[in-house]
């Protein structure tokens, strides 16, 4: 059997930095090379996604169009690419905000990032499975390490009843996926994709199918947090280390709608009627029940975790809206452009919110919102850079947010229908819910008062760790260019659209 060692460089590259953060772990250098090594081996691992995806221009690459290794399991498609990218910069981003963090405290720090980089594996193999087996390997092997890094402060009661709630939810929730997809299996004979829609055509109607298909979205809803298998997100995001949070919020939940979307689209496609009606019900609780929730927090880490929540539902509205009112294969196109680039959009704005909220709390000691009053007093850099991660989530122009907000609502009107129309307006009602907790934080750090019990005059001018800062600019710039030039980002949205245009 030939291998395309070119298809698969990304995960080769990857999975030897792993080996080669746990040899340099053991040998007698600061631990702090070990956080060089991962950061090096993501850079190396996207270099390949960028010759993959310019195959067509490059003298040496001669095998062009999409790539099917081992019997239709594994297919590296622009799709793929995208999201491997996405995968590998957010764990990029995840490491740079952890270097200072780790460094704070005793922490075993060559542990820590062969988990992070382990975990980032199975995200990028997740992204070009097709069938069952890979599918099930990629996503546990995304979540499996991310128990043990919410847990990373072992002497935190908070931590560890964060580590052992998430971990109880996950085992739960691979347990009914794993149940589904046996299900699938034993009544198709099949694991690859393509093989289960085709075996599909005539068995729709099957209790057991139909069960299968069930228990596996509930699986998947789990993984993603959405409503009502959302229990464990807030508390997880509140007791894990903070870069561990912002790693689940992008990475690990991109992971799950990957998985969530793949299977929909690819092996569940003649069961619209059943996956269409569960994305459009998710999609609307996840919104409501997120922001309502958030609107109450005082926490700053747990409102980005409710937060999460309502902008996972947001990402699941054009894919509900376009199937629950029958659309065309050019509306379930521009559904999916639709999705993934809210997803794309997202992971910069979650990213570089979660490092304000690390530089802040390195100074403060504390997310609770009270004591963030007065922050542009002593801080105005950070303040400055709180207010637009925050108000680019909450989908204000011309910061990057409101791009995915505007294709996420053009793609479920276009559609038209009751549904659709419907879940629009949800939509639009939760999108101004969530602007007034948004703008909660921002009120608070730029107009409240500074806290008697906070040395504004101590904190003025301290420094924030160069890999913290470094974070903070990559996401700056990304989410304010991208707000301006949105047609980049659309690019690599339309780049995806081939995955469903055979549907």
């Amino acid at each position: 059997m030939n291998i395309d060692y070119h298809a698969l460089a990304p995960e080769i590259i990857l999975a030897l930095t792993v080996v080669a953060v746990l040899v340099v772990d053991l040998l007698p250098v600061e631990k702090f090379w070990t956080a060089v090594v991962g950061l090096g081996g993501l850079f190396l691992s996207f270099i390949p996604v960028l010759t993959l995806g310019f195959c067509e221009s490059l003298e040496f690459c001669d095998d062009t169009g999409v790539r099917v290794l081992f019997g239709d399991s594994y297919v590296v498609d622009t799709f793929s690419l995208v999201l491997k990218g996405v995968f590998l910069g957010g764990a990029f981003i995840s490491i740079l905000l952890s270097v200072g963090y780790l460094e704070s405290d005793r922490f075993w720090q060559g542990e820590y990032y062969f988990l992070l980089l382990s975990s980032a594996l199975g995200a990028v193999v997740l992204a070009s499975s097709r069938d069952l087996i890979t599918l099930f390997v990629g996503l546990e092997l995304v979540t499996g390490p991310t128990f043990l890094m919410a847990g990373w402060r072992k002497g935190d009661a908070r931590s560890n009843e964060a580590a052992l709630k998430f971990f109880i939810i996950g085992v739960i929730s691979a347990a009914i996926l794993l149940f589904g997809m046996s299900l699938v299996y034993g009544v198709t004979g099949e694991t690859t994709f393509t093989g289960i829609r085709l075996a599909s055509a005539g068995i729709v109607d099957q209790p057991l199918f139909t069960m299968g298909v069930v228990f596996t979205l509930l699986g998947f809803a789990f993984k993603v947090s959405a409503v009502p298998f959302h229990f464990w997100t807030p508390d997880t995001y509140e007791g894990a280390p903070t870069p561990v949070t912002a790693y689940l919020s992008v990475v690990s939940k991109a992971a799950g709608f990957v998985g969530l979307l793949v299977l929909c689209y690819l092996a569940f496609a003649e069961l619209r009627n059943i996956w269409g009606a569960a994305l459009w019900i998710l999609a609307a609780l996840s919104m409501t029940v997120g922001n309502l929730i958030a609107l109450k927090q005082t926490n700053v880490v747990r409102l980005l975790g409710y937060s999460s929540i309502a902008q996972g539902g947001f990402m699941l509205v054009p894919f509900g809206a376009a199937v629950t009112a029958g659309a065309s294969p050019a509306q379930l196109e521009d559904a999916f452009f639709a999705t993934v680039t809210y997803l794309l959009i997202y992971a910069f704005m979650n990213l570089g919110a979660f490092a304000v909220v690390i530089a802040v709390r390195n100074r403060l000691v504390t997310a609770e919102m009270d004591a963030w009053g007065g922050l542009y007093n002593y801080a105005p850099g950070l303040a400055t850079m709180l207010a637009i991660f925050f108000l680019s989530l909450a989908g204000v122009p011309p910061l990057a947010g409101w791009f995915a907000k505007l294709v996420m609502f053009r793609s479920a009107l276009s559609i038209g229908g009751g549904w659709a129309i419907a879940l629009a307006v949800i939509a639009v009602l939760n999108a101004v819910i969530g602007f007034a907790y948004y703008a909660k934080v921002v009120k608070a750090a730029w107009f409240d008062p500074i806290p008697e019990a906070i040395p504004a005059d101590e904190l003025r001018g301290r420094s924030i760790v160069p890999s913290l800062q470094f974070a903070l600019g990559l996401t700056v710039v990304a989410v304010v260019l991208l707000g301006f030039f949105p047609d980049v980002i659309a690019r690599l949205g339309d780049l995806t659209t081939g995955f469903v245009s055979g549907f």
